[in-house]
């Protein structure tokens, strides 16, 4: 194993180890200060951000407003004072060592407001902003305001080129690194585009190369790639290492700090990932945002998953195969399915599903008299999390506040499923809610270093990957 030698970043030189930054209360102050203190880049997540009373007791997210612009504005005062708590945190635990950055999705709600309401309130405190979900133009804004480094995510050489070309190029001294995020392999949201197969993983070295071709023609050669998505043990990396189609390269890792002893996650979640099989982390597309994710192939995933395949087309009057009449709704309003379909809608409704909601699509779905509750329910306590949902047809753009489409029933409320998984430890919490993890946890229940039930420190696990193994 060659060795794992520091890397310049952010003006400072640190261990190329990052830990990768996990939405809502997952990657915390905690994890990302012990992190930093261990000589890598911690991460807290700045997506609504968990906050705290006097008393140390965590403040629940609670929204009060009536409207939803109302409750997008309670959210986002919980994001910037959650933000800043946590890099309080952050910062005191690292003792100097390491960075800290602070994680942003570009999709979230109101993220440059939450971003810079944190940014003011703890100057000084964050070195570095990584921000992935969408096409982040205005980071390096931001970046610049506040003198600190940042981090664009993205998952091929042209989605950087086009960042670079439009903003990057303005404020290229603050650039700190470009990290590039296996669409297959990574946890959390994906970058996959229309032009890639979900169920054709690339070998990440290629594309990592173009990158590194495109930001040397930009005259980044000394401006590191940081490797996320798939990094378990380094020595399967050793061929990237002084490597000039690579160039200086790092390494995120954002599953494997799930299973420490700081992580925030429940007991519940971490004996969970030790039972994980390859191919349990299912890679689809039910996210509100509209992009692929990977998460646990739970009860929460599988009903998603059946809700999706109980669907039909349906037109409003007689065309084509589409001659049979069927009742939609309280007044059973006449839409036309085909004979085929209609069959399939019986059988459903024999089976208890016999509440049909309209999509957007012009299809119908059918659930539960209790599910269409729950749907509708959750898609009238939206509070705007992010800049665009499908489930709720939310848009955090004046005037309508709309995306100009029904509301998805297909999808589901993002906010209220991470918050519970992040904070509900019971073991309904685990099957029912979304839990994001990365396509190699299945590793955790094959790698010795967790044998006997082992539960690492951060400093332990880090020391880990520091060996190659």
């Amino acid at each position: 194993m060659k060795a794992i030698n520091a890397i310049r970043m952010g003006g400072v030189d640190v261990l190329p180890i990052i830990e990768g930054g996990k939405g809502i209360a997952v990657s915390n102050g905690i994890s990302s200060g012990h992190w930093a203190a261990s000589g890598g880049v911690g991460t807290f997540s700045a997506v609504n951000a968990d906050s705290y009373d006097e008393n140390g007791a965590r403040i629940p997210q609670e929204y009060r407003g009536r409207t939803r612009r109302e409750r997008h504005e309670e959210l986002v005062a919980y994001g910037i004072r959650g933000g800043i708590t946590q890099a309080r945190q952050a910062y005191e635990l690292a003792g100097g060592q390491g960075r800290i950055h602070a994680n942003i999705l570009w999709e979230m709600g109101g993220a440059e407001r939450v971003i810079t309401g944190i940014l003011e309130g703890a100057k000084g405190l964050i070195q570095g902003l990584t921000c992935g979900a969408g096409m982040p133009y205005r980071l390096s804004d931001i970046a610049a305001k506040f003198n600190v480094h940042y981090y664009p995510i993205v998952s091929s050489a042209r989605a950087f080129a086009a960042l670079w070309k439009r903003a990057y190029s303005k404020t290229s001294d603050l650039l700190g690194g470009v990290v590039y995020e296996d669409p297959w392999l990574a946890g959390g949201h994906n970058g996959l585009s229309n032009s890639e197969d979900p169920a054709k993983p690339e070998d990440p070295y290629p594309r990592v190369a173009a990158l590194r071709k495109q930001m040397n023609a930009f005259g980044l050669n000394h401006v590191p790639v940081i490797m996320a998505g798939g990094v378990w043990w380094l020595e399967e990396w050793e061929h990237w290492f002084d490597n000039p189609e690579i160039g200086p390269i790092a390494f995120q890792f954002g599953t494997r700090p799930l299973l420490t002893r700081e992580s925030p996650i429940s007991d519940l979640w971490k004996q969970r990932l030790r039972t994980l099989k390859e191919g349990d982390v299912f890679l689809n597309r039910f996210s509100p945002t509209g992009f692929y994710s990977s998460a646990v192939n739970n009860d929460f995933i599988g009903e998603l998953r059946a809700r999706n395949e109980r669907q039909v087309a349906y037109t409003t009057e007689v065309i084509g195969e589409h001659i049979a009449p069927f009742g939609v709704g309280p007044r059973k309003r006449t839409v036309y399915l085909t004979p085929h379909d209609l069959e399939n809608v019986l059988q459903w409704e024999a089976q208890g599903f016999v509440e049909a909601l309209r999509t957007p699509d012009s299809t119908l779905i059918f659930v539960t008299p209790d599910k269409a509750l729950e749907i509708q329910d959750d898609q009238i306590a939206c509070m705007g999390c992010l800049s665009q949902c499908r489930f709720s047809n939310w848009a955090q753009h004046e005037p309508e506040y709309s995306n100009g489409k029904k509301a998805d029933p297909r999808s589901f409320c993002i906010q209220k499923t991470l918050q519970t998984i992040a904070h509900d430890e019971s073991e309904a919490a685990m099957k029912n809610n979304l839990m994001f993890s990365g396509h190699n946890a299945y590793r955790f229940g094959s790698d010795p270093f967790y044998g006997n039930g082992f539960v690492p420190t951060v400093r332990q696990l880090c020391d880990r990957i520091l060996t190659g193994r």
